[in-house]
């Protein structure tokens, strides 16, 4: 964790900025539950419990700033919430997601699945594509199960 908080340090810097003890705490929250996609609000309520006096407000700001600088990824399922996910490091693209319409279930895939739908976009199209988000909603193997 401490390799990745120093990555997202310098590419803070690079950008012109600090990673404060807020934001810190804010990278830490996300790093610990990266699995999650959380929402804002549950990021605030996570950071809030190690950092007491931190202030709605700047988990917003410290949450779009990542978004812009493209450590993060906001996103939203279907239902209304924008959650956020780290990027993974090194990563050309986002990664894709499975959503279970039944019990919200989140699944990523890690393997980028469109690399040939975006050869053919920049051949076919003449756009460059710069990068991509693919979500899948249907229903997960659990509740399928629990459906026969």
């Amino acid at each position: 964790m401490e390799n990745r908080i120093q990555r997202i340090k310098e590419a803070l810097q690079g950008a012109h900025y600090k990673l404060t003890p807020q934001r810190e705490v804010t990278v830490r929250v996300l790093l610990e539950n990266e699995r999650d996609h959380l929402s804002a609000e549950d990021v605030f309520l996570k950071v809030k419990d190690k950092y007491p006096e931190i202030g709605l407000a700047t988990v917003y700001r410290t949450l779009e700033l990542l978004s812009e600088l493209k450590i993060l990824d906001k996103i939203n399922f279907g239902d209304g919430v924008s959650r956020y996910d780290l990027r993974k490091e090194g990563a050309k693209h986002f990664h894709h997601h499975l959503v279970c319409m039944e019990c919200g279930a989140v699944e990523e895939i890690e393997e980028d699945l469109l690399e040939d739908v975006e050869k053919i976009v920049e051949k076919d199209y003449n756009f460059k594509v710069t990068d991509h988000r693919l979500t899948f909603h249907g229903i997960c193997g659990d509740c399928q199960s629990k459906k026969e």
